[in-house]
Order: C-alpha cells, then sequence, then structure tokens
C-alpha cells in the first residue's frame, strides 16, 4: 500500500488528463499504483483472478448459460457477485460447471466439456452459452476454442469461449479486457443492422440493485433509446445489435472503455465518458448527452431544473443531518472518484479515498475530483487499511462487504456500495436512495453504545 497526497499529483498530469491523453502515474518509488500490478502467488484472495474478473463481467447477460469448464469449485468463485437484476430471463442465475474430477485431469476434459453442451443446448435452448476456462483446463491443455467450434456446428448455437484460466494474471484489468474482447469478436454485430437515431449503449453499467433502469428512464424522457447495456439486464440479441446505437456512454472506464474505442475503431460510434451517481455528475452527464444529441437546449434546461429542484428539496432534511460529517472510500476503481461530488451533494468530504482494482487513469480523476487534503491509497490489504481508518478517523466508511465488520470493529458507520446493496443509486431517483442510506448508517442509535476497540 501506498498513501499519496493528492496535491502531490503533478499539475501537467492533470493537463494531459483534460487533453484527453492517457497517463500513468508513478508514486515517489517510481512504480505505477499496485491496483494495476499482478498479485503476488498466494494472494489470489486479496484480488480477483482472471477468471473471476472476466466472468463479473459476462454474466449479466441474462439469457445465456454461462458454464465454467473446471473442479467444481471454481464455479462457486463470484457466482452472482455483481448483483445485477433482470427484467426477463433468470437463466444467467443458474451455475453450470464441468465438474473435472481425477479422471478428466488425467485424460483431458474436452469430450466431457463437449457433452455437457450439448446437453444444456438441449435443456434449456439459450441464446447463447459461454465457456470459461480455468486454471485446470488450461494447465491439462483442453482446447476450448476447438470444442466450442465443434459444438457450434453440432448445435447451432452460439458457443462464445472465454480463455480465462486464472493462472494467466493476478491482474483484474486483464480479465475484463479479456472479456470485452469476447463481446466485441463474438456478439457486438452479428446482427445486422442499420444505425437508430437518437439511439445509445450504456457500457460498463452491470444494472447492480437496478441502477441501470433509472439511468434508462431519464433518457427515454428526453426521447433517447437505449440498444444495450453492456452488460447489466442485457440479452445476447442486445448486445449483438449494439453497433446500432448513435453513441456509447461509458459508464465504468476501467471495465469497458476497450469496448467502446473499439467500437469506435470499427463502426465508427463516438463515446462520451458519463457519472451518474449525485446530483451535479448526473445533471452534467444528461448534458454532455443533451448536447450531442442537438436536443434544444432551452427546453433542455427547463426539465433539468426541475429534476434538481424536485431532488434537492426532497435530499435536504438529510443534508441537514449529514452537513459536515468525513468519509472514507475504498471500493471499485470508478466509484473511488464518482462517489466524491455525490458526498459533496450531501455537504460531507471525502477524506480518503482508495481502490484495489483501479487503474492509473482512476487516481487521475480523483485528483480532479478531490480536494487538496483528501489522501489516496492503493491496495490496501485489512491490517493497513484498519490502520488508516484509525488515523484519519472517517465519520463514515464506503466500501465493499468484505471491509464491512472491519469498520464495525472500529465502531465507524459503514455504507455498502458494492455489488451487495439492495438499493438502486444512479440517477436522481437513486440519489435519494443514497442520500438515505448513508443517513440512516450515520445517525443509527447503536453508535451511542459506544465505539468499538
Amino acid at each position: 500500500m501506498k498513501e499519496i497526497k493528492v496535491e502531490d499529483i503533478p499539475e501537467e498530469i492533470i493537463e494531459t488528463l483534460e487533453a484527453r491523453k492517457e497517463h500513468f502515474i508513478r508514486n515517489c518509488e517510481g512504480r505505477t499504483p499496485r491496483c494495476n500490478e499482478a498479485s503476488l502467488p498466494g494472494m489470489v484472495t486479496q484480488r480477483s483472478c482472471v477468471y473471476g474478473g472476466a466472468r463479473v463481467i459476462l454474466m449479466p447477460i441474462t439469457d445465456a448459460i454461462h458454464l465454467v469448464h473446471g473442479p467444481v469449485g471454481c464455479a462457486a468463485c463470484t457466482w452472482d457477485i455483481r448483483g445485477s437484476k433482470s427484467s426477463g430471463s433468470q437463466l444467467y442465475k443458474t451455475g453450470f460447471s464441468t465438474g473435472l474430477e481425477e479422471k478428466e485431469i488425467v485424460f483431458g476434459g474436452e469430450k466431457k466439456l463437449l457433452d455437457c453442451i450439448i446437453e444444456l443446448n438441449e435443456i434449456y435452448s439459450p441464446s447463447a452459452i459461454f465457456v470459461y476456462s480455468t486454471c485446470v483446463a488450461g494447465v491439462i491443455g483442453d482446447d476450448i476454442k476447438a470444442v466450442c467450434r465443434k459444438a457450434g456446428e453440432i448445435t447451432g448455437n452460439r458457443i462464445i469461449p472465454v480463455q480465462s484460466e486464472g493462472f494467466r494474471s493476478f491482474n483484474k484489468s486483464l480479465s475484463h479486457q479479456l472479456a470485452c474482447q469476447v463481446l466485441v469478436e463474438y456478439l457486438i454485430g452479428t446482427v445486422p443492422g442499420e444505425q437508430v437515431p437518437m439511439s445509445v449503449n450504456l457500457v460498463g453499467e452491470f444494472n447492480v440493485a437496478g441502477d441501470m433502469w433509472g439511468i434508462r428512464s431519464l433518457l427515454e424522457e428526453l426521447n433517447i433509446g437505449v440498444v444495450a447495456s453492456i452488460t447489466g439486464d442485457s440479452t445476447v440479441d442486445e448486445i449483438s445489435r449494439a453497433h446500432t446505437a448513435s453513441l456509447n456512454l461509458v459508464q465504468c472506464s476501467k471495465s469497458s472503455k476497450y469496448v467502446a474505442r473499439e467500437m469506435e475503431r470499427i463502426y465508427g460510434i463516438p463515446y462520451i465518458e458519463v457519472n451518474f451517481f449525485g446530483i451535479e455528475k448526473t445533471a452534467g452527464s444528461l448534458r454532455k448527452i443533451a448536447e450531442f444529441f442537438h436536443l434544444d437546449m432551452d427546453q433542455f434546461n427547463e426539465w433539468l431544473a426541475r429534476k434538481i429542484h424536485q431532488t434537492t428539496s426532497r435530499v435536504e432534511r438529510y443534508r441537514e443531518r449529514l452537513k459536515g460529517k468525513t468519509v472514507g472510500i475504498y471500493v471499485g476503481g470508478n466509484k473511488a472518484w464518482s462517489l466524491i461530488k455525490a458526498f459533496e451533494d450531501l455537504g460531507m468530504e471525502v477524506i480518503m479515498t482508495g481502490t484495489q482494482n483501479g487503474i492509473p487513469e482512476d487516481y487521475l480523476k480523483i485528483r480532479m475530483a478531490s480536494g487538496k487534503r483528501t489522501i489516496v491509497f492503493d491496495d490496501a490489504n485489512p491490517v493497513e487499511l484498519s490502520r488508516l481508518l484509525k488515523k484519519y478517523k472517517p465519520d463514515l466508511v464506503v466500501s465493499g462487504a468484505k471491509e464491512k465488520y472491519l469498520s464495525y470493529k472500529l465502531g465507524i458507520p459503514f455504507c455498502e456500495f458494492n455489488h451487495d446493496r439492495l438499493n438502486p443509486f444512479s440517477g436522481f431517483g437513486g440519489f435519494l436512495n443514497f442520500a438515505e442510506e448513508v443517513e440512516k448508517a450515520l445517525n443509527s442509535p447503536v453508535w451511542n453504545l459506544g465505539s468499538g476497540g
């Protein structure tokens, strides 16, 4: 873990970001932030492997089968971790594994994989079958691409190989790009179609707790349609038609900007980065979209002003009780910076923020979004995180399920923002849920009973 002060990040790097050029931050030892490095052997429990990272990107595709080619234990790793909701098919909620055992380890598992694919296709008639290779399948040399080609010929269905052997790297960014390459190579553009005017794709949006539905409803009020969400609450057919959209909206840069860049290169579809967390960022994102589509800006501004007024008037009672409180954030890459302004909308201050699996660009965006007092850290293990919390004493911790009990033991209120939450936080309606949850966490009577140790 490296603790960095925001003011230590050079201004020339910020200028580079503003010019939309990629740049990597180097810390004082001249090394890239550890969040984007491969884990050391034995550190799998601290960071997802390639297989786990690839699957959380692809799993929200609702009408597909996600078949894990490996021992049955691998199928449990990260299963349903996204918490992505579906408005249609629930097939993606069912786990499938070839369950490799000693016989297959010795003699190979290709026949078993082929038999499983054929059987699953007959029983479920899925729109596609994703086949994930694990460490064991890679070590014994199973050629899952050849098996998938043969299975596709037999079944007449899309059988898509995901070459995601966990040992390839413990760098989560690589696993996300690998999953995005699968989408570009095997799905996007495979169904013919003309470009749809006034339409977008939501790229890097996984519909956690229904976030995507709130964003889509706002766009529909502006008469802007959503061709595909990549990949929350999506279907194989929708993603196959994603190339017909007029614009890509990139929500999570780390996981999905690769898709947007490839679609711009191949299909000429431009993209803009958006952030739908908080009043200010939601409004700014909607304004960028309106300007791109050349909407009547007078009408748009009137509509947006009403939305902002409705939200701020309803959130004011929470703001009165939260104003001046401090926050510590330790989440996925994009949330480490995208939440900063959302807390400022509540009158709160983010005094420390970090990520375990972000990319250097995330640190640039933290610098742009935060004040100079903000402490930035990366790849903190539980002991290091505990020391940081004891040192800076934030009033609230925002993180994932793994850090919840650490926070509670230290007597610090906690708010879940990762994949286990139950309420949507995106858009104006989601911000009200967010404000209510933060206020309840901070002002629970339990904190009057004494602090932790």
